[in-house]
């Protein structure tokens, strides 16, 4: 069982700590427990429900009327809310509830909702990619444990499989061939899905060929597949060279292909890119040249 102080609170839902502590007194919403020398904590399901009563509070219900509602119909009233409202704040907090109950059905309510309205690509965008930056705070600050981190990545990695899987397979001569992988010691999956949907979903031949891999094994791999393009991450600080040593053998040893790299480390460490390599130094810039790729192609 997970214990929370009032700081955890507040940095999960957004309320401040001395508006909660009014919301107890005044209103007797949350009674906290105590320890032995009269320090505040809370359980889990204290936090539920502040998230609840914070996600209404952020949508215009005064919290005298929220006060006198039931958990019950606070909970329906929180669905109902989320289902309807789009505004990011209102998303971002939907989707922190879902992670804290670990409520899968509630998750896949909430993107699902999104995606029929926005599409794939902008819900990850707009939604997915904003909860993970909160996510990652959360999880440098303890307010969140390992189980409701993997619980979320999980869910969020099957939605990417499943919007990879429904983009048709593509082929012939002008079409763009891409190898993407991750370097040995990398675990960022997520984006490297992520991009792998974007490439697929601009009409690119795409073969993924998973985490771990060493240059020999994408030796191989580029001796069957003769790539237009080899796409990594690198955001892991490397054991066993240094990022620029390592970013000029791969260069080196894949002269025929135009190498993409993007990541923290090759940004942080102000890496020196080869005739043959491209960094995308963001997101944005990744999809600027993909897009602009896909200008090209439409003019052949």
């Amino acid at each position: 069982m997970a214990v929370y102080s009032i700081k955890d609170l507040e940095k999960l839902s957004g309320i401040k700590a001395h508006t909660l502590r009014i919301w107890e007194q005044r209103y007797d919403i949350i009674e906290p427990r105590r320890t032995k020398t009269n320090i505040r904590y809370y359980l889990d399901e204290d936090l539920k429900f502040v998230l609840n009563i914070a996600l209404l509070n952020k949508n215009g219900i005064k919290i005298s009327k929220i006060a006198s509602m039931t958990k019950k119909e606070i909970a329906e009233k929180v669905a109902a809310i989320s289902e309807i409202n789009f505004e990011y704040g209102t998303q971002l907090d939907a989707l922190t509830i879902s992670m804290i109950e670990m409520d899968e059905y509630k998750f896949d309510r909430i993107v699902n909702t999104n995606i029929e309205q926005l599409g794939f690509e902008r819900t990850m965008l707009e939604i997915i990619y904003p909860f993970l930056d909160k996510l990652s705070v959360l999880w440098l600050t303890g307010s969140i444990n390992p189980v409701q981190e993997n619980f979320m990545s999980y869910l969020i990695r099957q939605k990417i499989i499943v919007a990879i899987d429904n983009e048709p397979l593509v082929s012939g001569k002008h079409v763009d061939k891409f190898l993407i992988y991750l370097p040995e010691g990398e675990k960022q999956e997520l984006s490297m899905l992520f991009m792998h949907y974007l490439l697929k979903s601009r009409r690119n031949h795409v073969i993924y060929i998973g985490q771990d891999i060493t240059l020999a094994d994408l030796k191989d791999a580029c001796n069957i597949h003769n790539p237009d393009y080899i796409f990594t991450m690198i955001t892991e600080t490397f054991a066993k060279e240094p990022v620029q040593q390592y970013v000029d053998r791969l260069a080196a040893n894949f002269k025929d292909s135009h190498i993409l790299l993007s990541g923290y480390q090759v940004v942080a460490q102000d890496v020196f890119p080869p005739d043959n390599i491209s960094i995308l130094r963001s997101l944005d810039q990744a999809l600027f040249f993909l897009d602009t790729l896909k200008e090209k192609k439409v003019s052949r």
